[in-house]
């Protein structure tokens, strides 16, 4: 086995050297970190500095972490860290070969951003939303290319989490559909390619799923240290869906399902009134230190 101090960098795909990541909260800055490990010069970008600072921050300590646990060594992360940059200023992107938005999870605010990004990325390969049930048809419409535009759909946290979905508009030109899933492996994640759909593969399966386990607490049913007991001992998952909404945030939750809602009219999508009143106090999960559960 390799000593971790020695390894060196993965060598990025010739087609794409630089990538721009516009969005520096949590999804932004995990997909940069993985990115700038895997060798590519990687700009975080968002509306505020702080915001980039705090996004760098995040990817630091990740990096740290992987050095604390052997997983990597100190003049790797040197070498990572090196390779990443932020910036207000949309200059700092206009030689990037693949830009990924990872913004909040509303269409208005998606294409406002790759309308700014048509015009600023002109020499992109590859214009990408990381949006977990938005259409990313509709994103590629404010373009003036369309067929440039797909969905790469990463999991939280993006360092861990192997599984990138792969979302095909109408438009979308097939030679950058599959420079897309080359990417994803190159970042040594595995892509599943999928129409672009409400809430494409996972979300449609999992959010239906958190909506009923967000019914049962509701109802009194049982509490939802049993609710997720439940799912972790009985069907052997990771954690229970409760568990797994603190995780993803339950704003981002609420966003899902209500977008799903509006294009799928599933009485299973409605989202639960527990749900928004949690959202409404401000209980976002980990994020917040408060969602079903407490947190430190």
């Amino acid at each position: 086995m390799p000593d971790a101090s020695t390894a060196t960098a993965p060598t990025p795909l010739p087609e794409i050297k630089k990538v721009a990541i516009i969005g520096a909260g949590t999804m932004g800055a995990g997909i940069a970190q993985v990115a700038v490990q895997h060798g590519y010069a990687t700009v975080l970008r968002d509306i505020d500095q702080a915001l980039i600072d705090r996004g760098i921050a995040t990817v630091e300590k990740g990096l740290g972490r992987l050095v604390d646990k052997g997983r990597l060594g100190p003049a790797e992360r040197d070498a990572a860290l090196a390779r990443l940059g932020g910036g207000l200023d949309l200059d700092a992107l206009a030689d990037a070969d693949l830009v990924l938005e990872a913004a909040s999870e509303r269409l208005d605010i998606k294409r406002a951003i790759f309308a700014e990004l048509d015009e600023a990325c002109s020499q992109a390969r590859v214009l990408a939303s990381n949006s977990s049930s938005l259409s990313n048809q509709n994103l590629a419409g404010v373009t003036k290319r369309p067929g440039r535009v797909i969905g790469l759909h990463f999991f939280n946290p993006a360092p861990v989490l192997p599984l990138v979905e792969v979302i095909v508009p109408y438009t979308a030109d097939e030679e950058v559909v599959e420079l897309g899933e080359r990417w994803v492996r190159s970042l040594g994640k595995q892509p599943v390619r999928a129409k672009d759909t409400p809430g494409f593969i996972a979300n449609r399966l999992l959010v239906p799923f958190i909506l009923d386990a967000f019914r049962l607490l509701e109802s009194g049913v049982a509490s939802a240290e049993d609710i997720d007991t439940a799912c972790h001992v009985g069907f052997n998952h990771a954690m229970g869906p409760l568990a797994t909404a603190d995780l993803i945030g339950l704003d981002v939750m609420l966003d899902i399902a209500e977008a799903m809602q509006a294009e799928l009219h599933e009485p299973s999508l409605a989202a639960p009134t527990m749900l928004r009143r949690y959202v409404e106090a401000g209980w976002l999960g980990r994020k917040s230190g408060r969602g079903v559960y407490r947190y430190d």
